[in-house]
């Protein structure tokens, strides 16, 4: 599975247009969002709503999507579902102010990252330009060093953006493949979640503890949907997280 379904144009050094999907029932939204984005240099699709969206990633797939969870005919939580069926494109969540349940439910189902309404278009253009250039730099370090991380029966390539375990593929957003990279750089050593943070998100970017943990259980799960006795990553309550030496 791509990082980006077919689109494939985070190349190193690649001066392409990034194209945005903005899905969002709201048109004033997606218009002064829209114009926002252009002005920025990217390239940009609107959808109303999570069926019209589906329809057209499927046929044009995006490099990133920005979704709304509550829309009519399909909202985004049943988008995202779908959309991780077929790719692993980025996804940032746009949440009701103060809904809890709908930023950590939006996680474990496998979105990057998240932004509460009203949100301050600046701050969702850096978080767009974070998540390119996290799997920019992923993809580029891959090129550089040529080198495939295997940890026992872990196996990551950054550079393909794919990982497997006893042999069988398992498929990761851009943040869960940053973080168990992270963990498995250095397996037996604790990673606190400022640590993981950074790891995944980069300095500059301020998130929520309890983010971390979601990725993490939904790390978990993945890998036990591959193999049920899957334990390697250990938490260390009031501590962190770490990668379990074979």
């Amino acid at each position: 599975m791509h990082p980006l379904g077919m689109t494939g144009q985070l190349q190193r050094g690649s001066a392409v247009s990034h194209t945005i999907a903005l899905v969002d029932d709201d048109r004033n939204i997606l218009t002064s969002v829209s114009m926002a984005l252009e002005a920025e240099g990217f390239k940009v699709r609107t959808y109303t709503d999570g069926a019209e969206a589906l329809r057209g990633l499927t046929s044009q797939p995006a490099d990133l999507a920005v979704l709304d969870i509550k829309m009519p005919r399909m909202d985004g939580m049943e988008l995202l579902q779908r959309l991780r069926k077929q790719s692993a494109i980025p996804v940032i969540f746009l949440t009701s102010k103060d809904d809890e349940i709908d930023e950590l439910l939006g996680l474990r189902m496998g979105a990057d990252d998240y932004i509460k309404k009203p949100f301050s278009q600046k701050l969702l253009i850096e978080r767009i330009r974070t998540l390119i250039r996290r799997l920019e730099a992923n993809a580029e370090g891959a090129e550089q060093g040529g080198e495939t991380l295997v940890r026992g029966l872990l196996v990551l390539d950054p550079g393909r953006h794919i990982c497997t375990w006893k042999g069988k593929p398992v498929d990761l957003t851009v943040t869960e493949f940053l973080l168990l990279k992270s963990l498995a750089m250095r397996p037996g050593h604790v990673k606190n979640r400022d640590q993981l943070i950074d790891a995944a998100y980069g300095e500059s970017i301020y998130v929520d503890d309890r983010t971390i943990d979601s990725h993490i259980k939904r790390l978990r799960k993945k890998f036990r949907e591959v193999d049920d006795d899957f334990a390697q990553i250990e938490t260390l309550y009031g501590v962190g997280y770490r990668y379990r030496d074979e």
